[in-house]
């Protein structure tokens, strides 16, 4: 009898044990058009990479009508530590920054301290004297900008602005502590200054392209980060908090993260050539400087840090024209800028867009299975979202790998959309 009782209590306690490396998650809400056993595919997708050592772990929450369809927190946060993926581990968001940082421009406009079509130079001077890199027989030569750049071409990344690792201007740029001096070009968390100073350095140096003839990824972003300091007189990181964080209650979507949750952060590997992961460098090119460092200069283009619960808050309210549990932080006609293409052929000639922050599909099958109306956008350590108002769906994935060789970013919304039984909005 003593004996039953022992193994009895084994087995209880081993039911109750997390797996190493994956945490419970609470069972997904029902959902009308949804195969839940369809989802099968993709959990067996996440763990042949995480078994092949392709990542070490990842969180993925897929929303549908603002309920949890599909979460899974797998592998591991920091793998030589044997410390498990949580639903709340919290990752650097890279370039997903952009996209509240585009908010932060849009609530400005609605509150007329700006519009889109002012030229940047009114609130960074530097802008109005913007030169154009041309390639001459002796090396670099310079021409003046046709038209000055405003806040729509820092928006829709038709600026001309580039991250400044172009051979062309490399040099230029790394002598000002921008480009390849700055990690792999976005990088400014180690920067002891504020994002102003270093945009005002950016202005002194010549862009790739014409203003409003091409889209060329860059800086664009983080100089609307300035924009929003110089427009609002307060810090980018408070504005953000005050207008857009805070009210979404966002809890873990800051800049720079209190020493108290080092552990949450998620450890960041390096993809190898043969796809399999190593533990990434300390430094600009690697952990960075996200609980150590200066903790002066807000990217408003990559420097946030966040979790999948807290940035699918915000892509929730994009999804609902602005707002969120009873809270309003943009109006229905701004999201509609932020979601609907505003720069025509310039982003691409295949069917997708770029509106005031957020790439979009403007023909079915331009992103895979996405319908028409979806918009995206990831960053650099491998995060991803996607909104599909059509089909009311978000969908989130963070993983911390940089670079990225991996091939998830493809994979990962073609198995949640084979999971859905509804038909697309395909015009």
């Amino acid at each position: 009898m003593r004996g039953f009782r022992t193994i009895a209590l084994l087995v209880l306690i081993l039911s109750a044990t997390v797996t190493a490396g994956q945490q419970a998650t609470p069972k997904p809400a029902a959902a009308a058009g949804v195969s839940q056993d369809r989802f099968k595919r993709l959990d067996a997708l996440l763990h042949e990479h995480i078994d092949q050592n392709r990542i070490a772990g990842i969180v993925v929450l897929v929303m549908r009508d603002g309920k949890p369809i599909y979460e899974r927190a797998l592998g591991w946060s920091d793998k030589e530590a044997k410390r498990p993926m949580a639903v709340d581990s919290i990752f650097r968001i890279a370039s997903q920054t952009k996209a509240l940082t585009s908010a932060a421009i849009l609530a400005l406009a609605e509150d007329g301290r700006l519009t889109p079509n002012m030229p940047v130079s009114r609130f960074i001077p530097g802008f109005a004297n913007t030169t154009v890199a041309m390639k001459g027989e002796s090396g670099m030569s310079t021409v003046p900008a046709r038209r000055p750049i405003t806040i729509a071409d820092l928006l829709t990344h038709t600026a001309g602005i580039s991250y400044g690792t172009d051979n062309l201007v490399a040099a230029a740029y790394e002598a000002k502590g921008l480009g390849t001096a700055a990690g792999f070009g976005w990088y400014t968390a180690d920067k002891d200054e504020e994002v102003c100073a270093t945009m005002e350095r950016l202005a002194t140096l010549p862009i790739m392209a014409q203003p409003g003839d091409s889209y060329v990824y860059g800086y664009n972003t983080d100089i609307l980060g300035c924009v929003v300091e110089r427009a609002s007189g307060m810090a980018l990181d408070k504005f953000i908090a005050e207008r857009i964080t805070t009210p979404l209650k966002m809890k873990d979507t800051r800049f720079f993260l209190p020493v108290a949750d080092r552990g949450r952060l998620t450890t960041v590997y390096t993809s190898g050539p043969d796809g399999t992961i190593v533990r990434a460098p300390d430094g600009a090119r690697g952990q960075g400087h996200y609980v150590d460092g200066p903790r002066k200069n807000f990217s408003g283009g990559a420097g946030l840090v966040s979790t999948a619960r807290d940035y699918a808050r915000f892509l929730e309210m994009t999804r609902n024209g602005g707002t969120l549990d009873g809270v309003r932080v943009l109006s229905p006609r701004s999201v509609a800028l932020m979601t609907t293409n505003q720069s025509g052929p310039l982003h691409s000639t295949t069917g997708l867009g770029f509106g005031f922050g957020f790439e979009t599909v403007d023909r079915y099958g331009a992103l895979g299975f996405s319908s028409v109306g979806a918009y995206r956008w990831g960053g650099a350590y491998g995060s991803n979202y996607l909104v599909d108002p059509d089909a009311k769906m978000v969908m989130v994935y963070m993983i911390q790998l940089l670079p990225n060789r991996g091939d998830l970013g493809q994979l990962i919304p073609a198995l949640v959309y084979q999971a859905l039984n509804d038909p697309p909005r395909t015009k």
